[in-house]
């Protein structure tokens, strides 16, 4: 049983499965100690927000076999490090949020009320966000 936390109080939910995010890769946005990017915030990743990170030398979207890594695509929910979530939305670059999915340690770094504005649920056409 996780003791993990949401934005919102409530338990926990998973982030994404295909592909397998987290930092633990487990498919949850729950973090620790050894995770010094705080890969916190379920974002619903965005052609805007994958050209905003790659700006500012966050390559998301380039495969990266050597570390597991398939690259990402607009519509893929993956677990993103807080600050770059913010530096994203700081920059109206900000992509939608799974509360839900959110880990409450997010909140060390990004008002609560910046998540909500962009709190969404997966679209059934994710296609929708390029």
């Amino acid at each position: 049983m996780t003791t993990d936390r949401n934005v919102l109080g409530g338990e926990l939910e998973v982030c994404g499965t295909d592909p397998v995010t987290g930092f633990y890769r487990d498919g949850c946005c729950n973090t620790g100690e050894e995770d010094l990017g705080n890969h916190s915030v379920c974002a619903v990743v965005t052609a805007d927000f994958l050209a905003n990170q790659h700006s500012a030398g966050n390559d998301l979207s380039t495969a990266r076999p050597e570390f597991g890594f398939q690259g990402l695509e607009p519509g893929d929910r993956w677990c993103v490090c807080a600050a770059r979530w913010l530096q994203a939305y700081e920059a109206g670059a900000a992509p939608p949020v799974v509360l839900a999915a959110t880990h409450a340690k997010a909140l060390d770094v990004v008002p609560l009320e910046a998540l909500r504005e962009h709190a969404v649920d997966v679209p059934a056409d994710p296609s929708s966000l390029t």
